[in-house]
């Protein structure tokens, strides 16, 4: 059931009648209703919103072992001293807790890193969504100045020469490893990026003990002011554009119009925003209340629902996310 109308910001009536042509770009299996049950009657209700993220988008395990490969080797890189781990760190959330990433000449990126967990669920990519699919982003990764600033010639000379690398391409592949099937590899692995299980996809698929009371108020609060018209979808959000600061502008930024972005581990991936400009998630909560939706949140409906929030940090590798300092992560190699 809709919210009320007064319970409704402007900008949250507006966007909501963008939801419905934003999930038609979906893939299908992000449309798909889970099986199980039984279900409660508010999960059922919720999957109109939010679906479940999926354990595979079938990739081809031997392209993904090699992608696998190729996402941490430095070698690939202009100065051979970074790869895409580098920046997006799997090993805990998938960035890094740095604002802004150095660039291969040691200046601050222009934007924040977004994560690479499911990134292949978005619509499309970066936070101006200037990047239109996953095959795109992988050339600019590989090859632009600011990131690794590799050259075709010499990344297909690293991979041909290295017998680890040249034999399971010609394995997955049927031929040496060209500029086609390497971005194909990186591809097929970060399709793999995926981090199912979260507490609040286990609700939505019956699980009636997997989230609290107070974190189901969360969710409740989160639709009811409009922040489900924008954030939805598999990947609760990354599927529409938005303007920033409809009704008030956020200082020191210029208004300009964004990819929607994912609020999918959203709990283990601060800083937050495109500047990397806020440290706490109640804070990024309450500032997008303010400037998207004209809300002043108190102190309570904040907390809800940032506990909401923490609902969807999924798993990769049988692992829940973490922010990459946290006790517990991953050790770097």
């Amino acid at each position: 059931m809709a919210p009320p109308r007064s319970a409704r910001s402007p900008a949250a009536a507006l966007a909501a009648g963008l939801v419905g042509s934003a999930l038609a770009v979906l893939p299908p299996f992000a449309q798909e209703r889970p099986v199980g049950g039984p279900m409660p009657a508010e999960a059922v209700e919720a999957l109109g919103v939010i679906t479940p993220v999926p354990s595979s988008l079938g990739a081809d395990p031997g392209r993904i072992a090699i992608g696998r490969m190729l996402f941490a080797d430095t070698r690939l890189s202009r100065g051979g001293d970074r790869a895409c781990i580098t920046c997006h760190d799997i090993r805990s959330n998938g960035a890094s807790a740095v604002p802004r990433n150095l660039t291969a000449d040691g200046t601050p990126a222009p934007r924040n890193t977004p994560t690479a967990f499911n990134a292949a669920l978005s619509f499309r990519l970066g936070w101006a969504g200037d990047i239109p699919t996953l095959q795109d982003q992988a050339e600019l990764a590989l090859t632009r100045p600011e990131f690794l600033g590799g050259s075709w010639p010499d990344i297909l000379a690293v991979i041909r020469d290295d017998p680890a690398l040249a034999g399971p391409f010609r394995a997955a592949y049927g031929r040496e490893a060209d500029r086609e099937a390497v971005i194909d590899a990186i591809n097929s692995f970060e399709r793999s990026l995926l981090t199912p299980d979260s507490r609040f996809d286990r609700w939505l698929r019956g699980d009636t003990h997997a989230i609290t009371e107070a974190e189901r108020a969360g969710f409740a609060l989160f639709r009811g002011i409009g922040c489900a018209a924008c954030h939805q979808g598999v990947n609760v959000g990354g599927n529409l554009f938005e303007k920033v600061g409809i009704f008030v502008p956020i200082p020191n930024k210029a208004a300009e119009v964004l990819r929607v972005p994912s609020l999918r581990n959203v709990a283990v991936t601060a800083p937050y925003f495109d500047d990397g400009g806020v440290a706490t998630l109640p804070e990024a909560v309450r500032l997008m209340a303010r400037v998207q939706l004209g809300r002043e949140l108190t102190a309570s409906q904040t907390g809800a629902i940032v506990a909401f929030l923490g609902t969807l940090t999924g798993s990769y590798a049988g692992r829940p996310l973490m922010a990459p300092d946290a006790p517990g992560a991953a050790p770097k190699p």
